[in-house]
């Protein structure tokens, strides 16, 4: 058995960062990943993400619950009610979800930090402070002449980030004007969308705050406005590649072997404690393809036999919101009632974990055209089949890094509030060149047969239901949680807010795309299926909203707080050296697009845990680190299919 200073379950958002930072200050740290490293081209290509996520080799197939009620739960069409639930894509590979999402990097507002401040007590969260988190991982690459001025000058009034590890870049505006369809699109939409204001001078100031921020949500001058408006897309995005946890694993793994060890294949059962309640390591299972929401699993096969590893400082979980709960239930850290039920013997009763579950709700609406885009004229939207020759835009991307594969389809967003009142934007809306009508298995096949399809995605940022809860359904630790949504839930909304929200978004973006004309024509949902009404849009939103950015399932919160399950420091309550860093770490979602929170989320950690390492000596290590066993990720040379 090796001990290490620091064990990391998991390597998206949270945990990637996290270890590299630890590896970099100087400690020994094992990072478990219970994937693989399957780093072909779906992977690498922008455009293939929907392909990355349905992937039999880097990804897990979670079925969960919109509702409790069967009839309402078969109304909505991508349910398969012999899974029990609805399809929601996760990642089982190096990298986790960074690995198949859509790139969109959007900050999150400073009245998300402020309000974990405020709740906490901790200042350290408020949005000021937190925006150097993004600042230390940005390498911002599209706001060019800020860049140079800030190497010349040190000035950055954007507080922009132009020397972190994440580069960023813009979805191509260049693609608009090479397809002139796209473009015709663009300045329709963007002549709609600024028609919507009443007031002329909104109207142009509108237009002049778009020209001078160049449509960018992420510069400081946007989030402290809380404006809204036409936006260009940010990608997390290397030179027109895929770029996030996984590679800023692989550099650090790379430059220090000695002091960052990357285990795939590893996936972790519980959490292993000595006196009392202090967490001294893990216990986990060597294979692939081992948990049963894994495709390729065999429910039939004997487990390994487990292994176990050691923690000489802390042990640091980082599954994210349905893995990251279910691994404290079943290390006996939960409700006392679920963990008495399954016969897990009860370590610390904290009935908040895996409760408090939040997500966005988001619909798609698809409008036909009489022609194809000329940018995706012979493309195939997956990489090529041997012996086959690429398509024109694979070759573009291949050689140039350039074209339609650069982009994850977005042309486009507008960022706006669903009524006056509301005191940050909470709605984006995104035009994808594609037919994206939710997740479904084989959903990704329809994504890539799309060819003359615009899909206008409503996404509900600040959602009120936190009534969702992931819940381990035996002690088996293969098998998924039961993971329950409760969507548009009546005790956490009354008035019926979010459902209100999405009907006035979706008659928004039916309004931009009457301005197209008479060549195109509305598929999904149409308008004889759900007319124009408001009551026929809710009941059809109702039916078929999904969500992708599962979150806050091991909240923080105050002391006297009884569902809180960690303080502001990431320590889970009644433990130590015991910690949680992803996405299930907040009391409320956060933001628009999860992942910058998570990412800022994690270089706070890393301070914090490094604060207390200078603070605590380690614990002796029992067993001496020696070379590990372990299948190692290796670098990714950049070639091509591994």
């Amino acid at each position: 058995m090796t001990t290490y200073d620091y064990i990391v379950v998991g390597s998206g958002a949270g945990g990637g960062p996290l270890a590299a930072n630890l590896a970099e200050a100087g400690h020994r740290v094992l990072v478990l990943e219970a994937g693989g490293v399957s780093d072909g081209y779906n992977y690498q290509v922008p455009a293939f993400h929907p392909n990355a996520s349905e992937e039999a080799d880097m990804s897990w197939r979670f079925f969960v619950r919109h509702y409790q009620d069967e009839a309402q739960q078969a109304r909505d069409s991508k349910y398969r009610q012999e899974e029990g639930g609805v399809f929601y894509p996760r990642a089982a590979t190096l990298g986790g979800c960074t690995a198949h999402n859509a790139m969109i990097l959007v900050y999150p507002s400073n009245r998300d930090w402020d309000a974990i401040a405020e709740e906490t007590g901790d200042p350290s969260w408020r949005g000021a402070s937190m925006r150097r988190y993004f600042q230390r991982l940005e390498n911002c690459r599209y706001r060019k002449i800020w860049r140079v001025v800030y190497r010349l000058t040190r000035w950055n009034p954007t507080r922009h980030g132009f020397g972190g590890w994440l580069p960023t870049e813009e979805a191509s505006p260049l693609l608009l004007f090479e397809d002139k369809g796209l473009y015709r699109l663009f300045k329709r939409s963007v002549a709609r969308v600024l028609a919507s204001s009443n007031n002329v001078l909104t109207k142009w100031l509108g237009i002049a705050w778009f020209f001078l921020t160049a449509g960018d949500p992420n510069t400081w001058w946007t989030i402290e406005r809380r404006t809204a408006g036409v936006r260009l897309t940010p990608l997390s995005r290397d030179r027109g590649a895929r770029t996030g946890s996984r590679e800023r694993l692989l550099a650090v793994a790379a430059k220090h072997p000695d002091r960052l060890t990357l285990e795939t294949g590893a996936l972790v059962t519980r959490v292993l404690f000595e006196d009392g309640n202090r967490a001294v390591g893990v216990e986990y299972l060597e294979g692939e393809h081992l948990y049963l929401a894994d495709p390729a699993a065999r429910p039939e096969a004997e487990p390994p036999p487990p292994r176990q590893v050691r923690a000489a400082r802390e042990v640091i979980l980082c599954g994210g919101a349905f893995n990251t709960p279910q691994l404290l239930q079943l290390s006996g850290i939960g409700p006392r009632e679920l963990l008495e039920r399954h016969g897990i013997p009860v370590r610390v009763d904290l009935p908040g974990v895996g409760a408090n579950l939040q997500d966005r709700y988001e619909v798609g609406i698809v409008t036909r055209f009489d022609q194809p885009f000329s940018m995706l004229d012979g493309a195939t939207m997956a990489p090529p089949e041997p012996g086959q020759p690429p398509d024109r835009q694979f070759v573009e991307w291949r050689d140039e890094r350039r074209g339609a594969y650069t982009t994850n389809g977005a042309v486009m967003s507008v960022i706006t509030r669903s009524r006056p009142e509301e005191p940050v934007p909470d709605l984006f809306l995104f035009a994808l060149v594609t037919d994206f009508r939710g997740y479904y298995p084989g959903y990704s096949a329809r994504v890539r047969a799309a060819r003359r399809d615009l899909t206008w995605a409503v996404l509900k940022g600040y959602t009120r239901n936190t009534c969702g809860t992931v819940e381990i359904r035996s002690a088996d630790p293969r098998q998924p949680p039961a993971v329950e949504l409760n969507c548009f839930d009546e005790e956490n909304d009354p008035d019926g807010s979010d459902l209100a929200a999405m009907v006035r978004a979706v008659q928004l973006v039916r309004g931009i795309a009457a301005g197209y004309g008479h060549r195109a024509e509305e598929v999904w949902p149409g308008l004889e299926r759900v007319p124009d009404d408001e009551e026929a849009i809710a009941r059809w939103v109702r039916d078929e909203a999904w969500g992708h950015h599962a979150s806050c399932t091991c909240k923080i919160g105050r002391e006297d707080d009884r569902m809180a399950v960690l303080g502001t420091d990431f320590r889970v309550r009644g433990t130590e050296g015991l910690r949680v860093v992803d996405a299930s770490v907040f009391p409320r979602i956060p933001g628009l697009f999860i992942v910058s929170a998570v990412y800022m989320a994690s270089e706070k950690a890393s301070d914090v845990i490094l604060a207390a390492a200078r603070d605590a000596p380690a614990r002796p290590a029992e067993h001496p680190v020696a070379a590990h066993p372990a299948t190692q990720a290796t670098q990714h040379s950049g070639g091509g299919e591994p």
